[in-house]
């Protein structure tokens, strides 16, 4: 839905102001900068939006898989766009910043066998069970496990939450339900409601398990919970696992990490005695206690580790009169490489995701380049490496950063375009937690569209790309695009063109670009907003915050 009127702070009216001035070319006290900057943008062209997505996303570029001779082609394209725009590389000189990760291919997992004094269930990997470890070690040996429900995995002392209370996990492995208590039971006063929080993602039921000691942890999948279908999962383990190379080798991570249906769940559980349905209700309801299960799990993961470096590309256009304050944009370059066939397919070449959004970003950036003045401020873009790995690349930057935090004014996230033609609205990811919202209704405005939240918050798409490593450190940031109500079909006709990308193309050899039905205006619009917003942060003083409410504004600086 639209945002309406009365919503807009006052705040955000002045920027609607701002933007339709700066639109048309008059923005007091500005002489002729309104005019430099109308050309600037208008040098965003869909022909060479396209031209940069031919390349990314052909069968040459291989996918684009890290660690392979497509990440060389990528990042050696992507840096000499950045250098023919006359971009600086942001490491030294170099556009390359070493990301170290270690790659580790599974050759003998299973077989996944779970005891109970009834019986014994067989697990098939991966019709029902995924397993993998993040350990950098060959051989994971695990035996009689015993097993525990812990409910959603959720520990959060704010809403006064804790799934793995009174339990002591060593040796044990925590079967826990993807997304939140809120999206079961639809009861807004649990967490965010029906919209995913952090808590609801896989990544924090990994981590959580691992703060709690326990030896594995396994998500129990639900389509409309998850957000995608098990094939998904399927597909995306068909390859090598990627980890970033840590000082302790990642032993202080659970020992396996892993996903199972919920068909295989609700055998586990009727073996064992109790009903699968009637504890996952109860872990949707506060006063909910763990359950041991009388189970136990063993399985044995062999691997070949692989030591390596990929890259991040990092270019910056330096700040005329603050260098040291900088506006970042992030997109991933990564995708999945030669996987597994599909209709004789094996080439996942990520148009999509991320080639799209990829090029997106280069055209921001050649507008920058196009500017007659420098911005007062830097602005920095970062190509990140292995966000399909588990945003990996983005974590690295933000631990690692070339610029500093403190001083990184926000950040903006190009993620998974679709070529459907010009939008009405701009749907912004992260609506509602920082004085971004303000800057994104500004420039849509003045384009003649409106804002909205994500219309599926319970798929946790903030939480689900790179933005969020940033949002993580205290950065306000967020990822925005057309999403939801295509000019001449409308939201209904939009709607049904995401569900079938999400139902038949998403992280499938499917996922390539068409220049035959491909309408590129809409990626073009918005990346014209990605530079109008960037160029008023970098030309302002003042820096975004996050809003009260938002559960990152205790990381804020």
């Amino acid at each position: 839905m639209a945002i309406p009127e009365r919503w807009f702070s006052s705040k955000m009216k002045f920027g609607l102001v701002f933007s339709a001035l700066l639109a048309a070319g008059l923005t007091a006290g500005c002489g002729g900068r309104g005019t430099y900057v109308r050309k600037a943008e208008e040098s965003i062209k869909a022909k060479d939006l396209e031209e940069h997505v031919l390349a990314l996303a052909s069968d040459e570029f291989q996918g684009r898989r890290p660690f392979t001779e497509g990440e060389r082609k990528t990042v050696e394209y992507i840096a000499g766009e950045f250098e023919r725009m006359g971009f600086e590389g942001a490491n030294k000189g170099s556009y390359f910043q070493d990301v170290p990760m270690v790659e580790m291919t599974v050759y003998h997992s299973g077989p996944v066998i779970v005891v109970t004094p009834a019986g014994r269930v067989d697990l098939s990997i991966p019709e029902d069970v995924i397993v993998s470890s993040p350990r950098v070690v060959e051989k994971i040996d695990i035996r009689d496990s015993g097993l525990v429900f812990a409910g959603y995995g959720i520990v959060e002392p704010e809403y006064g939450w804790n799934d793995y209370e009174g339990l002591d996990l060593a040796g044990k492995t925590v079967l826990v339900l993807v997304n939140d208590p809120g999206f079961a039971t639809g009861d807004e006063s649990l967490f965010d409601g029906k919209a995913m929080t952090y808590h609801g993602r896989w990544t924090y039921k990994y981590e959580e398990a691992a703060r709690r000691g326990a030896l594995g942890v396994i998500v129990i999948h639900e389509t409309s919970a998850a957000g995608y279908p098990w094939s998904v999962l399927q597909n995306g383990s068909t390859g090598p696992n990627l980890v970033l190379r840590t000082d302790d080798d990642n032993m202080s991570r659970c020992g396996l990490e892993g996903w199972m249906t919920q068909d295989a769940a609700r055998r586990i559980f009727a073996i064992a005695g109790v009903d699968f349905d009637t504890l996952a209700s109860a872990a949707a309801r506060r006063g909910f206690k763990p359950v041991l299960l009388d189970a136990r799990l063993s399985l044995t993961i062999e691997q070949r580790l692989r030591f390596d470096t990929s890259k991040n590309v990092v270019a910056v256009l330096t700040g005329a009169k603050r260098p040291d304050e900088c506006v970042v944009y992030t997109s991933h370059w990564d995708h999945f490489g030669i996987g597994a066939a599909v209709a004789g397919d094996s080439i996942y070449n990520g148009a999509a995701d991320n080639a799209l959004p990829i090029a997106c970003m280069l055209e921001t950036a050649k507008a920058f380049a196009r500017l007659e003045e420098r911005p007062a401020r830097s602005v920095v873009f970062v190509a990140v490496t292995a966000e399909e790995a588990g945003l990996l690349g983005s974590e690295y930057y933000v631990t690692h950063p070339l610029f500093p935090l403190e001083k990184t004014v926000a950040g903006f996230n190009y993620e998974l375009f679709l070529p459907l033609g010009r939008m009405k609205d701009v749907t912004i990811y992260g609506f509602g937690k920082s004085d971004l919202d303000d800057y994104v209704a500004a420039a849509a405005r003045a384009q003649g569209r409106y804002i909205t939240p994500d219309a599926t918050p319970e798929n946790g798409m903030y939480y689900r790309t790179d933005h969020f490593s940033f949002a993580k450190a205290g950065v306000p940031a967020l990822f925005f695009k057309g999403w939801t109500d295509q000019r001449e079909h409308g939201p209904e006709w939009t709607r049904e063109r995401i569900r079938e990308y999400w139902a038949s193309v998403y992280h499938t050899p499917n996922d390539e670009y068409d220049p035959s039905t491909a309408d590129l205006a809409g990626i073009v619009e918005d990346a014209k907003l990605f530079f109008k917003i960037g160029y008023r942060l970098s030309m302002e003083e003042t820096f975004p915050q996050w809003r009260e409410g938002s559960e990152f504004k205790r990381a804020a600086r």
